[in-house]
């Protein structure tokens, strides 16, 4: 594989398990420095930096959940420091805001810890770890969200998870005119339902699963690679005029 990465340096959040380890993967592949954050799973984080490695790649973890600023401030610092170890600077041209979280509640059943909760996770999050290392980011990097279809489709039983992912398209769009003039592209990936722990259960239904494949484009579920792959294309030198879209990663399913 050619390793157009070589030489640049990206962060990945939630990226000890499914989606985001698949993203860490293929970019440390292509030669970039990858930072693994991750919330809580030492043993997931160890395997995913180990898988790295074996493959001839460079990657060091960062433990520490999103969802506040003070949590966001503790990150970077993290990331200053192991990209200047590494590197000598801590200048980053890739983030994948991957981490979040979709507890199943109505809105009856939504508290106030659990909303708190959910928009920490998936927006105020990566809105804080975003702002602050604007800074850091160099002159044609790449900014990824990881939103949801869930972000565009009516499910009361999820209510405050589809608020918070249409609030990170939303998002998207303001800060690639925000970063535009720094050249720095921002997209968001919004991914259908595609094999990861989060959503296993279904999975493992099988008439769930039939009539998911059936009523899909393609006839089948989504895999890890099909997101990461999505994410490699949008961080190439080729992709460089293209910021602010939403693309969907659903084998046509919302269609």
């Amino acid at each position: 594989m050619d390793k157009f990465l070589e030489g640049k340096t990206a962060l990945v959040t939630g990226a000890s398990r499914g989606l985001g380890r698949a993203v860490a993967e293929d970019l440390a592949e292509l030669g970039a420095v990858v930072a693994i954050n991750y919330a809580n799973n030492d043993a997931a984080a160890e395997e995913t930096l180990a898988a790295i490695e074996a493959k001839g790649g460079k990657a060091f973890l960062i433990k520490g959940a999103q969802g506040s600023y003070a949590a966001a401030e503790a990150l970077v610092a993290a990331l200053d420091e192991g990209l200047t170890q590494r590197t000598g600077s801590n200048g980053l041209d890739i983030l994948v805001n991957n981490a979040g979280g979709s507890p199943q509640a109505n809105i009856e059943n939504t508290t106030e810890e659990l909303f708190n909760k959910v928009i920490g996770d998936n927006l105020s999050g990566p809105l804080y770890l975003t702002k602050l290392l604007k800074p850091r980011i160099r002159p044609g990097g790449r900014v990824i969200f990881t939103s949801s279809l869930g972000a565009r489709t009516a499910l009361p039983d999820y209510a405050v998870y589809a608020i918070s992912k249409s609030a990170v398209e939303k998002l998207t769009v303001i800060l690639a005119k925000d970063f535009g003039p720094s050249n720095i592209t921002v997209n968001c990936v919004s991914p259908g339902l595609i094999a990861s722990d989060a959503n296993a259960d279904i999975r493992a239904n099988e008439d769930i699963r039939t009539y998911l494949e059936q009523t899909t484009p393609l006839r089948r579920l989504g895999i890890p690679s099909d997101l990461s792959g999505v994410v490699v294309s949008l961080v190439s030198d080729r992709m460089g005029y293209v910021t602010g879209q939403i693309i969907e990663v659903a084998g046509g399913m919302s269609l």
